[in-house]
């Protein structure tokens, strides 16, 4: 099953590669948009920042980077009790970094849900605020996680402490107001965090947030592959190459054994062997075409008379081969652990293949725990918890979703723009969508509330092409097809 989105073991400002792709693992990229803030390439003034970073308890200046006119790049570490029920007993160092652009602009908390890149960018609410950015690695993500790591302190609510800690070790310096904003899986984390402490933030801004309200009623999923798309002959084309994978199981299990062997890959930690991988792989692949791909590309997909070689090549290029290794799913393996004990996961339809599944109940996210950590028994109430503060009580909340989008199935509820908290659906966009993709209405509802919860006024116009500078384009380039290659 694929997460939501998984970020490579490393992330690197020269490739801006990234993120692979799978149903079960969440897009942790920035959102991105360009709205040409006013004097980007203005120096900020020596506002002694190194001091008042340097003067706060528990932070520490790893180094400072050098990035563009107009701002100043800080990779931190900052200690966190591993247990924040326990505050006197064991800690760890949350890795976080900030961009700098003012003491006097608002300031964006941004999380991945995951790592954190370790390269300056700005996502699409610090672009329309022209704002600072902090950005933060997920709890239990190398190198943030406690040593030794006791599992059960990885939960919702011992995150969303790890938020507000850092928000109260700095909002004595960035004292303008405070958003909070990521995707996928960073866009659950934003939310995680208001529900536990709706007064640290000023508003939020959820990308392509997912809200599995009720792990095992998953229809809303089942009927989205029904529906989605402009062509119902996309998702027979589709289910017919899946189909066709497994008849040809044979061949091209021993395609991905050979991969295995030029690559160094293993399958004993969680899947089991490359047979399994195999079956994972193609029950994953229409759920990965629709998330990061669409309907534009249904022309790619390969019929059943297709060689062997061409459906391998289409399954990698969707999927990959890669990903359902050892190699491949061990950085996400604490996002698999958070969704296996409280997030939940999605299904996908399997009606047309039953026939030919030699691991049925494998598509979940405890089939990537390995066997040495213990999973807590699921959560049934985190969820349904969030779902009801968010419908009844959030304020200030901005959920964008993509029309084509299958985590989108069962997205966040708002009441009507009750409490200014409201939601658009971006048109035929996919796990891409951001508020530069909306239609121009909603667009323009969806800056202007941006910019209000900053306490900003006026206008700005989004734009997508071309970017302005490194820091837009590090963004696009993490927001945009991802493909992690070992």
């Amino acid at each position: 099953m694929t997460p939501r989105k998984h970020p490579p073991a490393s992330w690197r400002a020269t490739t801006l590669a990234v993120l692979t792709s799978s149903a079960l693992v969440l897009s942790l990229a920035p959102a991105s948009a360009d709205p040409h803030p006013a004097d980007a390439g203005t120096a900020p003034s020596d506002d002694g920042i190194v001091q008042r970073l340097e003067a706060v308890p528990g932070l520490r200046i790893v180094e400072e980077r050098d990035t563009e006119p107009g701002f100043r790049f800080f990779v931190l570490g900052y200690e966190q009790p591993a247990d924040h029920d326990d505050p006197d007993g064991a800690t760890f160092e949350q890795r976080l970094t900030l961009l700098h652009r003012g003491l006097d602009r608002p300031t964006v908390l941004h999380t991945t849900g995951y790592n954190v890149p370790d390269f300056p960018f700005r996502a699409e609410p610090t672009r329309i605020v022209d704002g600072n950015q902090i950005s933060t690695e997920q709890r239990f993500f190398e190198p943030s996680r406690p040593d030794p790591a006791d599992w059960s302190k990885l939960d919702i609510r011992q995150a969303a402490t790890d938020h507000h800690r850092i928000v109260g070790a700095l909002d004595d310096i960035y004292t303008e107001a405070w958003l909070s904003t990521g995707a996928s899986k960073g866009g659950m984390t934003s939310v995680y965090h208001r529900r536990f402490y709706p007064d640290d933030i000023d508003g939020t801004i959820a990308y392509v947030a997912p809200n599995d309200v009720r792990n095992h009623e998953d229809s809303a999923y089942l009927e989205f592959f029904d529906t989605v798309g402009t062509d119902s002959a996309c998702q027979q084309s589709l289910a017919d190459v899946q189909r066709e994978s497994l008849e040809r199981r044979d061949e091209l299990v021993g395609h991905y054994e050979g991969l295995a062997a030029a690559n160094g890959w293993t399958f004993d930690r969680t899947i089991g062997s490359a047979d399994a991988a195999f079956e994972m792989l193609v029950l994953d692949t229409p759920w990965a075409f629709w998330q990061y791909r669409g309907d534009e590309r249904c022309a790619d997909i390969p019929g059943t008379e297709a060689d062997t070689a061409d459906i391998a090549a289409f399954l990698d290029d969707v999927g990959g081969f890669g990903f359902y290794t050892d190699q491949g799913t061990e950085p996400y393996i604490t996002y698999y652990y958070q969704a296996a004990t409280q997030l939940g996961s999605p299904s996908v339809p399997t009606g047309h293949l039953d026939d030919l599944l030699r691991y049925p109940g494998q598509f979940g996210a405890a089939t990537y725990v390995p066997d040495d950590i213990a999973i807590r028994p699921f959560d049934r109430r985190a969820m349904p918890d969030i779902d009801h503060w968010v419908y009844r009580s959030s304020e200030r909340m901005l959920f964008v979703d993509g029309e084509f989008d299958p985590w989108g199935a069962e997205p966040f509820r708002v009441r009507s723009a009750a409490r200014d908290t409201m939601r658009f659906v971006a048109p035929r966009a996919n796990h891409g969508a951001d508020i530069a993709r909306l239609a121009p209405g909603d667009g323009a509802a969806a800056t202007a509330a941006v910019r209000r919860w900053a306490g900003l006024e006026g206008e700005v116009t989004l734009r997508r092409a071309p970017v302005a500078s490194e820091l837009d384009a590090a963004g696009d380039a993490l927001r945009s097809e991802r493909r992690h290659r070992r």
